[in-house]
């Protein structure tokens, strides 16, 4: 049966186009993400949504979004979503931020020449029939300082711009290489030498807890007098009212801001005030712009329902088409590994360490992580998966550590995992061989060599001998056909495990009919998905 996909906001005919070339049931209503009612009613038949920022995934309609796998915000802002939510149903969420950099870039460098040369005010004042050429004397930006805040992807083009007006461009970032800053012809400094320097400042940086209120009163009077700000990253980076003082007082000559604390702004302290440019947050508002996103945003939902490829996800490791053809036995394998231990692991969990090796550690680990941990989760909760299960780890305080290493044994890659209880290290080994299906290859540090399957019997015992007689008599007296035995031992006489894949579920009464042979410290029925 195909994907289904809701299309709530406008979206391209192209956009459409794409989920039908592609063989998915694509229902398009685009005003339907302003009638919260019917999305309720209907949301739950569908696997994927595409929107943009009319309809709001509030934490209702995620509870009513029963098949939901996938959201696609056609844009870069995901306010109008409930990310933890879905996060906690296991839903992806995405956003396609790469669409409008161009386009937002365009609209910081315009509002910078706006407010340099005043053109708003003088163009209204020309319009009015007024010609007060002396009351409009504005500033070049030939050979000033630009501070950019932020050199990120929107940051990074609006320093190659000003570059290109001969300004002296200046950046703080932290995660601005020296690499980076030599190719896009930047210095990089630290933020109170750009606010000192600077004429203009312009913002490119996501609204966090850290960057919230970055240009504050404080900022502010460490900056040159007349200096002029723009903002066309997110509203709540700049105090809107400590601007505004500091433009009454003189000390601040101008700002252009394309975003506000509160949206839409019907009023803010900035208006009204001379030489402030102010616009309705229209920095992705071209027609090239909306078209790319919205453009990505089908192919990113296609590509994640048909393939498993997870592109510009907000909540999930991106995986490649490329990296989901050769990682995904890899990744059934770490979900076999977590599952394994999660089934086995009755106390609470404090830590999972988990080491790559070889082959496996050249992969996607952040992917690999989130399927180990999905496995381990599994038993708690059954409908866990690869997005919901770090959300439930870490609510737990779960710790989650990950190593790698060069090819150190015979096989060509492997993942171990471990997890740490307070009564006990418990750990497991497997690989992928050539034929693509995991193995399990060791467990409590024994050697094993074990096909999975969907049902499986897991024992420990002494070694001693009549373990494989009474596992194969149990078995067949009671009609359980054994597809795959596999044994191994600590030593001659020490510790020994038995791992058993059958054609179907063991009942109850085997089990106990094993464990009162008194031969077996341990006898656990397994279950994996398989499939």
């Amino acid at each position: 049966m195909a994907p289904r996909v809701l299309i709530s906001d406008e979206l391209s005919d192209a956009a459409v186009q794409i989920f039908r070339d592609r063989g998915i049931d694509v229902d398009f209503q685009p005003k339907l993400g302003k009638d919260k009612e019917k999305l309720l009613e209907i949301i739950g038949n569908y696997d994927g949504l595409a929107i943009r920022s009319a309809t709001k995934v509030t934490e209702k309609v995620i509870a009513a979004a029963t098949n939901l796998k996938v959201i696609g915000r056609a844009g870069i802002g995901v306010d109008n979503v409930d990310i933890p939510e879905a996060s906690k149903k296991g839903i992806i969420v995405m956003n396609t931020p790469f669409g409008n950099m161009i386009t937002t870039a365009e609209h910081a460098i315009a509002m910078m020449f706006a407010v340099a040369r005043q053109i708003p005010e003088a163009s209204a004042s020309t319009h009015a029939g007024k010609w007060e050429k002396s009351r409009f004397m504005g500033v070049e930006l030939t050979g000033k300082t630009l501070g950019v805040i932020g050199a990120g992807n929107i940051g990074g083009i609006v320093c190659e711009r000003a570059v290109g007006l001969k300004m002296k461009v200046i950046a703080y970032d932290p995660f601005l290489s020296d690499d980076r800053a030599t190719k896009l012809g930047v210095t990089k400094v630290e933020l109170d030498e750009l606010l000192t320097r600077a004429d203009f400042i312009t913002l490119h940086v996501p609204l966090t807890d850290t960057t919230r209120n970055i240009i504050s009163a404080e900022a502010i009077t460490k900056m040159k007098d007349g200096v002029r700000i723009i903002n066309c990253a997110r509203g709540g980076l700049v105090d809107e009212a400590a601007l505004a003082e500091a433009i009454k007082a003189g000390k601040v000559a101008g700002a252009a801001f394309d975003v506000f604390e509160v949206e839409p702004a019907v009023n803010s302290p900035l208006f009204n005030l001379p030489n402030v440019v102010c616009t309705p947050h229209l920095g992705a508002a071209t027609t090239e712009a909306q078209e790319n996103v919205a453009l990505q945003v089908a192919e990113q939902i296609a590509d994640y329902l048909l393939t498993g490829a997870v592109t510009n996800a907000l909540n999930m490791p991106s995986v490649t088409a490329e990296e989901a053809k050769v990682m995904g036995p890899w990744i059934k394998l770490a979900g076999h590994l977590g599952n394994f231990i999660g089934q086995m692991t009755d106390e609470p969990i404090k830590a999972i360490n988990i080491l790559y090796d070889g082959k496996a550690s050249t992969m996607n680990l952040a992917a690999l992580n989130c399927g180990v941990i999905a496995g381990i989760m599994k038993k708690a909760n059954p409908d866990v998966n690869m997005v919901s299960a770090p959300v439930i780890a870490k609510e737990r305080g779960v710790q989650i550590s990950t190593t790698r290493q060069d090819q150190s044994g015979s096989f060509e890659g492997y993942i171990k995992v471990t997890v740490v209880t307070d009564k006990r290290d418990r750990s497991i080994a497997g690989t992928v061989f050539a034929d693509g299906k995991p193995r399990f290859i060791q467990i409590k540090g024994i050697n094993v060599d074990a096909e999975i399957g969907a049902h499986m019997l897991y024992t420990t015992n002494e070694d001693v001998p009549g373990i494989i007689g009474t596992l194969g008599q149990t078995m067949g007296r009671n009609g359980v056909n054994i597809a795959n035995f596999t044994l191994g031992r600590a030593g001659r006489g020490g510790e020994a495990i038995a791992v058993l894949y059958v054609d179907e579920a063991i009942p109850a009464p085997i089990i106990a009919e094993l464990e009162a042979t008194g031969m077996f410290r341990q006898v656990k029925p397994l279950s994996f998905d398989v499939n």
